[in-house]
């Protein structure tokens, strides 16, 4: 299965059931008054972590999701039915953010976790509400509020105590081979492998933590050489970064040299990787070269007074074993002192949620423009156009609130600082909603 970690989707949540114009009809009983009931609410659209996906490939092929509408209000006063909210699952790691606007929403990380991304509209209200003493049997009634239609864009970064990096075919897959049960591919070829592979584990001091095989960096990686920083970005969400240099000289690269270029790399992507703790680790020392070139590449990592931090450097063969185990301590050790990164660190949902009604709120602004194609005035604008959507045109009554709404929100005002006419048409943008100005 392809390792899939980009996706964009869109989301439209449910619409909000119609409220309705309704009058108590009993024996008995004069005057029954308004008795229509409201719409129930529209499902939202919610995201959640399931820790038994690895990948994004289910939003690969199926990119549009769409949430029921509330079910329509009853007589005697009932509200109509709620519908359910859509649960989409996603793997542990993913970031979700607006597609539109970049903004991030959420940061997925642990199993469980909700978020909620598109909020369902709520139902519209009844003539039961609208009753006054002025007018005690309304024929007013609301449409149902639309559900949020949102762009959002989901990135997998891949979650991991111990990140494997270095130049391919440096021994990464098959460390990880050896100290956990994962089954990377494993070949004399670079780029064996092509997808991070992810595997636990586990001391005999009954230790353990999740380690990561990043595909293999080369020089430019971080400009979209090669795999590019596809994968780099899963980096990010290691702890503690195990950095392999191949000191058998086969492939007739300097271990040192190497060793620098994926350094830059790493800087270049993101200077606080360097920050993380780090142990660089002298791979295939089974080799016959491998120990002579190894005595030279720490001495030169040591006199090199260029490095902005002192690594620890040890020496292993996964083919032998040697040296593996006292790896893998050192390592468990390190991740015992590891800071958490800032990427785990979640907001409140609360906030999150929020941002959602905030987002609205923020855009609630009126624009009225000549549309010299159609022949009239467009009016556009969130909170206007949701307006028009929930008012119910088969009813007079409804129609001349809407326009008490327009004027009190300045319509009227604008379409005549704008220059319209007696006689203009003016049309609700994203609507079919068209009526006669008249000053």
């Amino acid at each position: 299965m392809a390792f899939v970690d980009q996706a964009q989707v869109e989301l439209k949540a449910g619409k909000g059931g119609d409220g309705i114009v309704s009058f108590r009809h009993e024996k008995f009983v004069a005057m029954g008054g308004p008795f229509g009931g409201d719409g129930g609410h529209g499902g939202s659209i919610i995201l959640k972590v399931d820790e038994g996906l690895r990948t994004l490939m289910d939003f690969r092929y199926n990119r549009h999701f769409k949430a029921q509408s509330g079910g329509k209000g009853g007589t005697k006063g009932m509200t109509g039915a709620s519908a359910e909210d859509r649960i989409i699952s996603v793997p542990q790691g993913t970031i979700v953010s607006d597609a539109d606007t970049g903004e991030v929403l959420g940061d997925m990380v642990h199993e469980g976790q909700t978020l909620l991304v598109a909020r369902g509209g709520r139902g519209g209200r009844g003539n039961i509400h609208f009753a006054t003493p002025a007018n005690p049997a309304p024929e007013l009634s609301e449409n149902g509020e639309p559900g949020q239609v949102r762009r959002i864009k989901l990135e997998l970064r891949v979650l991991a105590d111990v990140g494997l990096v270095g130049f391919p075919s440096a021994g990464k897959s098959t460390l990880l081979s050896v100290v956990s049960n994962a089954k990377p591919k494993i070949a004399a070829y670079h780029f064996t492998t092509i997808n991070p592979n992810i595997g636990m584990v586990r001391l005999s001091d009954d230790r353990d933590f999740v380690m990561a095989d990043l595909p293999g960096l080369i020089e430019g990686a971080s400009e979209g050489v090669g795999l590019g920083f596809q994968f780099l970005r899963h980096v990010e969400r290691t702890r503690v970064i195990l950095h392999l240099v191949d000191m058998s000289g086969i492939e007739g690269q300097d271990p040192y040299t190497q060793y620098r270029k994926i350094l830059t790399e790493l800087e270049q992507y993101d200077p606080t990787i360097l920050e993380r703790p780090q142990i660089v680790v002298g791979t295939k020392m089974d080799m016959p070269d491998s120990q002579e070139n190894y005595e030279k590449f720490v001495s030169e990592v040591k006199a090199d007074s260029g490095l902005k931090f002192e690594p620890e450097i040890m020496a292993i063969s996964a083919v032998t074993h040697k040296g593996v185990d006292d790896l893998l301590r050192a390592t468990a050790d390190m991740l015992d002192k590891a800071p958490v990164p800032e990427s785990y660190k979640v907001e409140e949902e609360t906030d999150a949620e929020a941002k959602l009604y905030k987002f609205e709120e923020e855009q609630a602004e009126v624009s009225v423009d000549w549309d010299a194609e159609l022949d009239c005035w467009i009016i556009s604008g969130p909170e206007v156009e949701k307006l028009a959507a929930m008012t119910n045109l088969q009813r007079e009554a409804t129609i001349m609130r809407f326009a008490r709404q327009l004027r009190h929100m300045g319509v009227d005002d604008k379409l005549r600082e704008a220059g319209a006419k007696d006689g203009d048409d003016v049309r609700i943008n994203n609507s079919n909603f068209i009526f006669e100005y008249s000053d």
